[in-house]
């Protein structure tokens, strides 16, 4: 088949987009192309080719204009299914299918959900906002040909709506976060790699870095979203023990994980996080190295499950400290978790699996011609 997966947010080597899924799309022997709205030019990679529809700046230049680019660029490519994966491209789906195409949505959040997280806005708003979305996307998604969604939480929501519709989970890919560092020769460091933000815990995490007992050391890896953030946490005592290694490519956050001895994923309690499935954590268990994580229940039943990590109270530094200074104080019990993690990414929470539901998803769409 002639598949188009668009995108006017995500850069071009996002991990669930082009790593995952436009790859596997393309392996499988479908024609795929991946327009993105980066300013970086046109290019062919790994079977998939891309096509840039130029980079606007401005949140809402990305709403209107750089949305009606990407559609164009898409048109243009006369594909036979469309694979888009933002809300704001909700409307060129409902176009496309009016050109007679096959779509498909791929709900990485729970976006009503999300709106509800937002801090600045008063309440009232936010619920009047989040059911309004929350009836509009009902209104297209049933007119679309089927929904991918990342979590099961997703799934079942939209399941409801459309029966076409499947999870594929973002897990890692077997082999890429495999440690070639002997445990012994790892460091007293231990790794936060992601987005950098306030829900995500930056602060509390520099903050348990002041109340550490141990000598270890915070690796963070991403970028900041807000610059006065920023500028607060980099004031805080704790940051004198981060390593703060920027934005990393896959093979950087291999390496960050490979030394480090455990891996944060200390997210706020806000209601789109409480049943997430972040990626993060499976590749820290795919690394071999034991999970520090909020205390969630779904988060806690997986490690709980896996024997693979301690959960925390996120929003407690001293919580977080703790649990820190225990897996460097008890490196055996630190390797034999994080080899528990490892093993149930080799056994469950792998790509692999996730790739068979996608390619059968398509398949089955196939045969409906």
């Amino acid at each position: 088949m002639r598949i188009v997966h668009l995108t006017s947010a995500h850069p071009r080597n996002d991990t669930r987009i082009f790593i995952k899924e436009c790859r596997s799309l393309a392996a499988a022997g479908h024609d795929v192309s991946l327009v993105v709205a980066d300013g970086k030019g046109d290019e062919r990679r790994d079977g998939v080719r891309i096509v840039d529809a130029g980079k606007l700046s401005g949140r809402l230049n990305r709403m209107l204009r750089t949305t009606r680019r990407v559609y164009d660029k898409a048109v243009a490519l006369d594909a036979e299914v469309y694979h888009f994966h933002d809300p704001e491209l909700i409307p060129a789906g409902l176009k496309l299918k009016r050109l007679g195409k096959k779509v498909v949505f791929d709900s990485h959040e729970d976006v009503p959900q999300q709106i509800l997280a937002k801090p600045y806005l008063v309440p009232s708003l936010l619920r009047a906002l989040s059911w309004g979305f929350s009836r509009y996307q009902e209104y297209a998604v049933r007119r679309f040909d089927g929904v991918v969604a990342a979590t099961p939480f997703i799934r079942d929501k939209f399941l409801r709506i459309h029966p076409n519709t499947v999870d594929v989970n973002n897990f890692p890919l077997l082999g890429e976060f495999e440690s070639v560092l002997p445990w012994e020769k790892k460091s007293a460091e231990v790794c936060y790699v992601g987005g950098i933000g306030a829900i995500r815990g930056i602060r509390e995490l520099v903050r348990a870095c002041e109340l550490l007992g141990s000598p270890a050391r915070l690796n963070v890896a991403g970028s900041f979203s807000e610059a006065a953030l920023e500028g607060e946490v980099r004031a805080y005592p704790g940051w004198a023990r981060v390593n703060e290694c920027g934005y990393l490519g896959r093979e950087g956050v291999r390496d960050v994980m490979a030394r480090s001895l455990a891996g944060l994923v200390t997210l706020h309690p806000v209601v789109n996080y409480l049943d997430a499935l972040p990626v993060k954590m499976f590749e820290y268990m795919a690394a071999g190295i034991p999970v520090i994580a909020s205390d969630f229940p779904l988060w806690r039943g997986i490690i709980d499950d896996a024997d693979c990590g301690i959960c925390v109270d996120p929003l407690d530094p001293a919580a977080i400290a703790a649990a820190i200074d225990y897996l460097v104080g008890h490196p055996e019990i630190a390797r034999k978790q994080g080899q528990n993690g490892r093993a149930a990414v080799l056994g469950k929470y792998n790509w692999p699996a996730q790739e068979a539901k996608l390619i059968n998803f398509y398949r089955a769409m196939s045969n409906e011609k």
